[in-house]
């Protein structure tokens, strides 16, 4: 699943705003950085003085020939009303705002969120995945990446003004809203909704044009609105994931948590992200979409751990499996409070600022600065001199709102879970192998379908893929929504199709199909592009360029320590020849039956993600190319970094490579083997010799003769 780059090297080091900024922290917190002031409005026309112009959506659409009605947030939808009661509740004096700002994540800085808490896309009607709303009183924007350019025009109403995040020449959010409100502005946002760091950058930017950043913690304004229409919260249980797949057990976990706090003099420390709860604690829920996760905070002493989650999810199998760990059970409104304990006894709390939201962070520091005047005064009231905060923090034994009590590191969970062990390992292989099966036998099917003319659309592919999945063991769901896109609609890199405007699959252009799964041993992503018919010269030359670079990718031999922006010139550098690229990252992370994307390792061209990648990671391949509103290309498998032994290890280092996981045809009548190298050529015949030997005993019957035939060898041709 193609992954805009600044969801994985959030810095974004190329944006403008980011590059005026030192960092607040090591290099390693830029990994994550809340999309916010990462994202670049861009434009589609440009001024009589070279400057770009940001064109409301209405005016987009108008240019590329489509009507207003084409919008699935239209003004006649309710669009506008939303806007309006958005509007009124600035002036309440509870409020007393000039802006509001919606992002897309939930409490957790979640990519996928649960339907109760889409309130960007309630509000604008635009459905992807990644995207922040900016609503004054006069105006509405919304910043999106190069994934969902095509779709956000579609889908925003006339309102609305697309800002093109990583184009050049349009303010970031904070600089628009430097420009757009007049000098003293109040601007507010739904703490909890925001990273620690993503809402100081926001406070510190605004701050050039004595803006206020409002920290509205009573309420969210958008489900103000949204009021009784908006979905309940999740309510499905959660389950033990066994030490058969997690390979690890929770004490061992838990200890290796303790041993890094030790290490770190602190006494406790805050775990927000889902996977990193999920992981830690062996456990899987449904409470996201397409990501086996649950809503909960947990909170890691020296010797105990607390578990904030909602106790209706947990049955007996589950309380046995916590509290065998040692692990405490309170309601997930309860983590502010015990935060604020933790800061009443003086304890030094770890905190991840690029993922524990601002409500925590700024509940502890305000916290920590009350216990400390309570101290003061009842020394001076029991006739002791004391010292001043003021005193003790000269002296280095206080903290002005807890930052002498705050260790600011990205959490030690995080790249413990991103390195895999060898049961997880063996999950995540085994489980690629039966969606490899489920893949052969659909894409048999469908060839055969669309060569007897049948009528199908995109989402009854979509949804015949399910069926394949559903019957392999051990499937529990897709991995993310299945971007099955014919023709144009393939351009559009995260193309969601619809029963009420998607295309039916034929044999005129290419059909790109990106997917995944998510298993009990194992969480799957690939994509291919296919052709039923005759590719033009022109698919065929893109197409095979796509492949070199996956290729280069593949076969990629580096030294360790080396981070993954390093590898991702291999991808392009066959597309750059003839002046193409693709506007997305080459490789995310991917979770062991966890999130189809993770961080903090990633390939792609923004070059602020310095995690170096290591043995035990997983990352994706899928270089592409997409000519707009014509067709889309993409090649995708998944990756397991390993150690090679080579027969030099200059200064003494180990090198890496990638060991495949993905073993699924790639369509031979669109590769032009004219192009490629003999290298290059007994690389294709390679995989699909390997395709062949794992994934045929898992077949039968015509899916057996088809992937017979599609792992045929290809033939070099003399240019």
């Amino acid at each position: 699943m193609a992954m805009e780059a600044a969801r994985l090297s959030p810095s974004l080091a190329a944006a403008a705003f980011l590059a005026r900024r030192p960092p607040r922290a090591s290099p390693f917190f830029l990994r994550r950085r809340h999309p916010l002031l990462r994202l670049f409005a861009s434009a589609s026309d440009s001024s009589g003085d070279g400057r770009a112009v940001a064109l409301s959506s209405a005016e987009l659409r108008k240019r590329r020939g489509l009507s207003s009605s084409a919008s699935a947030g239209d003004a006649a939808s309710g669009g506008d009303e939303k806007l309006r009661s958005l509007r009124q509740l600035f002036s309440r004096p509870d409020i007393a705002i000039d802006a509001y700002i919606v992002p897309s994540q939930d409490a957790h800085q979640s990519e996928f969120v649960a339907e109760c808490f889409l309130r960007r896309a309630y509000l604008t009607g635009f459905t992807g995945s990644a995207g922040t709303a900016v609503v004054t009183k006069d105006k509405a924007a919304l910043w999106t990446d190069g994934r969902y350019f095509l779709q956000a025009e579609k889908e925003l109403s006339r309102e609305w003004t697309l800002m093109r995040s990583g184009n050049h020449g349009v303010p970031t959010t904070s600089e628009w809203l430097n420009e757009v409100l007049p000098s003293g502005g109040r601007v507010g946002i739904d703490p909890f909704l925001f990273s620690f760091d993503a809402a100081e950058e926001l406070k510190d930017a605004i701050s050039n044009k004595n803006h206020e950043l409002v920290l509205i913690r009573s309420l969210n304004l958008i489900d103000e609105i949204w009021n009784d229409s908006r979905p309940k919260a999740p309510e499905k249980p959660i389950r033990v994931h066994g030490i058969k797949y997690a390979g690890i057990d929770v004490t061992s976990k838990l200890s290796f948590v303790r041993s890094q706090l030790s290490e770190n003099g602190c006494d406790a420390v805050v775990i927000s992200m889902l996977d990193e709860v999920a992981w830690l604690l062996n456990m899987r829920g449904s409470d996201v979409p397409h990501s086996p996760v649950f809503y909960s905070y947990l909170i890691v002493e020296i010797s105990t751990a607390t578990l904030f989650v909602d106790n209706n999810k947990l049955s007996e199998d589950v309380l046995e499996h916590l509290q065998n760990a040692g692990v405490k059970i309170k309601p997930y409104e309860g983590i502010l409070s015990e935060v604020e304990r933790l800061a009443e006894k003086g304890a030094k709390l770890w905190l991840d600022p690029s993922s524990v939201n601002a409500a925590i962070v700024n509940e502890f520091r305000l916290s920590c600065e009350k216990y400390m005047k309570k101290k003061g005064k009842a020394a001076r009231k029991n006739g002791d001199k004391g010292e001043s905060s003021d005193e003790l923090r000269a002296k280095g034994t206080g903290s002005q709102s807890g930052e002498l009590n705050v260790v600011y590191r990205v959490s030690p969970v995080t790249l413990a879970k991103a390195i895999k062990n060898e049961a997880e390992i063996e999950g995540i292989k085994n489980s690629h192998l039966r969606d490899a099966a489920a893949l052969a036998e659909f894409w048999c099917w469908l060839e055969n379908e669309v060569c007897k003319d049948v009528s199908l659309t995109e989402v009854q592919v979509a949804e015949k893929l399910l069926e394949f999945r559903q019957k392999q063991d051990g499937f529990l769901e897709p991995s993310f929504d299945t971007i099955s896109g014919y023709g144009a609609n393939g351009a559009i890199i995260h193309y969601n199709p619809s029963p009420e405007s998607c295309s039916s699959i034929g044999s005129e252009n290419l059909f790109l199909l990106d997917s995944g799964a998510q298993y009990i041993d194992g969480t799957t992503d690939i994509t291919r592009t296919v052709h039923f018919g005759d590719p033009s010269a022109r698919q065929k030359e893109c197409f095979t360029r796509v492949l070199q670079g996956h290729i280069a990718l593949d076969q990629a031999v580096f030294p360790e320590r080396t981070p993954g922006f390093v590898l991702d010139v291999l991808a392009r550098s066959s597309l750059w020849k003839i002046g193409l690229d693709y506007r997305h990252g080459t490789g995310h992370g991917v979770g062991a039956a966890l999130n189809v994307h993770e961080g903090p390792q990633s390939i792609s061209y923004r070059y602020g993600n310095l995690t170096a990648l290591q043995k035990g990671m997983i990352v994706s391949n899928e270089p592409g190319y997409y000519e707009d509103n014509s067709f889309g290309i993409r090649i995708e498998n998944l990756l397991l970094i390993k150690e090679l032994n080579l027969a030099n290890s200059f200064g003494g280092v180990s090198y890496l490579g990638f060991e495949k996981l993905t073993f699924v045809p790639i369509q031979r009548k669109l590769i032009d083997p004219s192009l490629l190298s003999s290298l290059e050529i007994d690389w294709v015949n390679d995989y699909h010799e390997e395709v062949w030997e794992k994934v045929s005993p898992l077949l039968t019957g015509n899916a057996r003769d088809w992937l017979w035939e599609s792992t045929r060898p290809l033939l070099y041709e003399s240019p």
